[in-house]
């Protein structure tokens, strides 16, 4: 857990606008569950400016502050053992080059007495009575910071600890001072007075003009910056350990997995009679709370012991991504991934386990227009997927369901496995590991699109989360470009507001069909192949090196992420007299260019813009669409609207305040963290054979 990751100077500008309080307890009410006390708040108000004060002075503004940091990687079960450091600084080291942390313990106090002559670590506040020694909390915080469990272990880095008394002198805390206090790396204690020191140690132990924001390091050793879960995958090539689950996420996984014990059989003998049982999970939880990646490790955790497995999504475009990217060259990998739609016909042996990722997706029956009338489904869609394996798993965000013929829901579900007599358990998941981590964006997207129902605040920038609106598509597209060239993912994507024409030719030209004056682009490729210049099909789009030139839209951006991602809101979600309304739009032929243009502007989805749709139903496909896209960022998201009235509103609700230093380009990255994205893997063995030849090599290094 942390509440904020900024330099001192952009904390004293998001300050200036009376932000930085605020957002510091929506934080702290997210993690704790209680509201911040007023004693907290004020603390915040006075300590942490003053501190941010201090190191501008000393000329280390650049300097980022990590405000209310967890000791620990993964936070203990029992509040009890939990520990909080109020500020961390890192920056670099000047004379080692190293990373360079310092611990600061952060006291409101003016006066301190002394408990007794030969008690040296607790000390007397008025209004608090015997507390310990700062100097002694910041020790304990220091120990569990440097442990295996705190993100310092393993690290090169140069660490110290301070505490700050900005309210104090010398003389009237002479205690915390004077002979007999404790000592060691965290024992510095400074004051009003004693403020010139301070400033003098911190460029001994800072670097000044940091070109870089190391505090990433400490982000990424939190598990605040993900790997990409593409990435993940292609690394473990879907074997036995995927992801790292925390938190709730590995409650779930090892529920799932002792749940299965009493479901399946044992696959070290041969059941006389197959168990009965059935068992079904439903696990929710919005955008980034790591619903696939839960997914994803447990099957590879169920394959590697021995268990029939499939993988079904509603998604061509994850489904794509598994199959192309990750699973090239490995067909058993390739066919472990499948639809919602393949269960018309119930398997004669059911599946061990079945896991339903993207389940909002879920259709009311398995239908397609190019499957003869014998093979249509017949029953719910749901009750296909149920029938045919003894535990099930649903993952599910009902605030992504973007088609009106989408019906996946939690009641939907539980009411199925009712009707089935199956153990039906739900999880919520709360943890944003998406958007980095940043919850506070997520919810600020919610709000600003109106899918919350809550009026919106400015954006607050939190170090975690950056979000930038562009003046016209060519300033988005370049911002994309460039970050995708220095070595970050990136995507354009855009609302459904202009034709979709197919390849045309046999050469597979792609129309330039999202046209906003004289900036014509083309969607991604509507095709199952390659087309001109390389332009890799819609399913793979979204990771194949050549889609950076295309937009990609809802349906082939959904369930999956990039680090930068550019937004382009067109015409069918507009900003009118304080208020969204939503329009449906009409194309026509354009007989000279022999393809469909614009003639109404709106949603031109068929999916949405039927006129048997209902006004309710098409604004709430088209608010969940545009949520789906603005949360496929893990660490930037830069937005434009095609109307200019809503550019201005975007433009209000991110706030007027540039703070450069927040921007996560590549290039601020530590040179350590610019780790390259996974490429595709060449052609190898099926996991089969890998885990043959790896069981082999194990029994022979017994003899």
């Amino acid at each position: 857990m942390l509440l904020l990751k900024l330099s001192a100077n952009d904390l004293l500008a998001l300050n200036a606008r009376r932000c930085m309080v605020p957002h510091l307890a929506a934080r702290w009410q997210h993690f704790r569950g209680s509201e911040a006390s007023v004693t907290e708040r004020s603390a915040w108000a006075e300590s942490l400016v003053a501190l941010a004060e201090d190191m501008v002075a000393a000329g280390r503004g650049d300097i980022e502050m990590i405000v209310e940091c967890s000791a620990t990687v993964a936070e203990p079960e029992d509040p009890q053992h939990r520990r909080f450091i109020d500020v961390v600084l890192v920056g670099r080291h000047p004379e080692s080059g190293h990373l360079s942390v310092q611990l600061v313990e952060l006291k409101r106090w003016s006066t301190v007495t002394r408990v007794e002559a030969a008690t040296a670590d607790q000390v007397h506040v008025p209004g608090m009575g015997v507390t310990k020694h700062p100097a002694v909390q910041l020790a304990k915080s220091f120990a569990v910071f440097d442990s295996e469990a705190g993100p310092l272990h393993g690290l090169s880095y140069e660490c110290g600890g301070f505490t700050y008394l900005h309210n104090a002198t010398e003389d009237t805390v002479r205690p915390l001072i004077g002979p007999g206090a404790p000592t060691g790396a965290c024992s510095r204690v400074y004051t009003q007075d004693r403020r010139e020191q301070l400033m003098r140690d911190l460029r001994e132990c800072f670097t000044c003009s940091e070109t870089h924001s190391h505090a990433e390091i400490l982000l990424d050793r939190m598990n605040l910056r993900n790997t990409p879960l593409l990435d993940a995958m292609i690394m473990s090539r879907g074997e036995d350990t995927v992801f790292t689950l925390r938190g709730r996420q590995r409650k779930v996984a090892d529920h799932v997995i002792e749940a299965s014990r009493a479901v399946l059989d044992d696959t070290s003998q041969e059941a006389l009679v197959p168990n009965p049982r059935r068992a079904v999970f439903v696990v929710t939880g919005g955008a980034g709370t790591g619903k696939s990646a839960i997914g994803l490790q447990l099957k590879a955790q169920f394959e590697a012991d021995g268990r029939s497995v499939k993988y079904a999504s509603g998604s061509r475009a994850f489904n794509g991504a598994m199959q192309e990217h990750v699973g090239y060259g490995d067909r058993e990998f390739r066919e472990s991934f499948t639809y919602f739609s393949s269960f018309v016909t119930t398997p004669e042996e059911p599946l061990d386990v079945l896991i339903c990722d993207e389940a909002h997706r879920l259709r009311e029956r398995s239908t397609n227009r190019r499957w003869p009338a014998e093979r249509q489904g017949k029953r719910p869609q749901v009750e296909e997927l149920l029938d045919a394996s003894r535990l099930t798993l649903f993952f599910l965000d009902e605030g992504q369901s973007v088609r009106p013929s989408e019906v996946g829901t939690v009641a939907l579900i539980e009411n199925a496995a009712r009707r089935r007599g199956a153990d039906c358990v739900r999880y919520d998941l709360r943890e944003q590991y998406r958007c980095g981590g940043s919850d506070a964006y997520v919810r600020w997207v919610r709000d600003v699109l109106g899918v919350s129902g809550q009026e919106p605040e400015p954006w607050v920038p939190d170090g975690l989360m950056h979000v930038e609106v562009a003046d016209t598509p060519d300033e988005l597209e370049r911002i994309i470009v460039q970050e995708a060239r220095s070595g970050a993912s990136a995507r354009m994507v855009a609302g459904f507001c202009w034709p979709w024409t197919k390849p045309r030719g046999t050469e597979k030209r792609l129309e330039a069909d999202v046209r906003i004056g004289d900036w014509h682009r083309p969607w991604n490729a509507y095709s199952e192949s390659f087309c001109e210049n390389g332009a890799p099909p819609s399913k793979i789009w979204s990771v194949h090196e050549a889609g950076i030139g295309q937009v990609g839209c809802v349906y082939t951006a959904q369930g999956l992420e990039w680090d930068w991602c550019g937004v382009i809101m067109g015409d069918d979600m507009v900003r009118r007299d304080g208020r969204w309304v939503f329009q449906r739009g009409k194309q026509r032929k354009d007989k000279e260019a022999g393809v469909n243009r614009v003639a109404v502007r709106g949603s031109l989805d068929p999916e949405v813009r039927k006129k048997n749709l209902d006004d309710d139903d098409f604004a709430r496909c088209v608010r969940h669409a545009y949520n789906v896209l603005l949360t496929r960022a893990s660490r930037a998201t830069v937005l434009y609207s095609t109307d200019p009235e809503t550019r201005d509103y975007l433009k209000q609700v991110v706030g007027d305040v540039q703070i450069q230093g927040l921007r996560p380009t590549r290039d601020s990255l530590p040179p350590e963290l610019r780790v390259p994205h996974q490429g595709r893997p060449g052609r190898g063995r099926g996991r089969r054979a890998r885990r043959r030849s790896r069981a082999k090599d194990e029994q022979q290094s017994l003899f």
